[in-house]
């Protein structure tokens, strides 16, 4: 579950990735960014963030040894229906794997939207969404994300 809705992305978050999922543009990808727990700034601080480029522009960084993930239409799961009995809606994310992982430790992942696959490589074309917490110290094996929700709506 999200420690943080980024404000650019409130009221989004559900349309955004259903546009993913439903190819809409085609090229539309979630992205996520493992962010390093050295340097990491405030939720608080993080949230008035409106790209991704804001989000590394002060002390917090991207660890880039790991590298950012691309999550494409066949990744994600159908877009489910709100919870009517228990008032809420919720998206999820697939197991994610990053093989033979090494460099400084991490933790949070950014989770963000890009509309062409083609701009995932700049940061300030990656709208953050959520963030959540992610504690790993990557030692060479592998680091797998498991499936669960990133983003509920209450």
């Amino acid at each position: 579950m999200s420690n943080i809705c980024f404000n650019v992305a409130k009221g989004r978050i559900a349309e955004l990735y259903a546009r993913v999922k439903g190819n809409d543009p085609a090229a539309s990808v979630l992205v996520l960014c493992p962010i390093e727990t050295t340097g990491l700034e405030s939720d608080a601080t993080l949230i008035d963030a409106d790209t991704f480029a804001v989000v590394i522009s002060g002390t917090t960084n991207i660890q880039a040894t790991m590298g950012k993930k691309t999550l494409t239409d066949a990744d994600l799961a159908a877009v489910p229906a709100p919870n009517d009995a228990g008032d809420y809606n919720e998206l999820s994310l697939p197991t994610v794997t990053w093989t033979g992982a090494t460099g400084s430790a991490i933790s949070k992942i950014c989770v963000c939207y890009c509309a062409d696959v083609a701009g995932v490589g700049t940061d300030s074309n990656l709208v953050p969404l959520t963030m959540f917490d992610f504690a790993q110290t990557p030692s060479g094996s592998d680091i797998q994300m498991t499936t669960g929700a990133f983003f509920r709506a209450t």
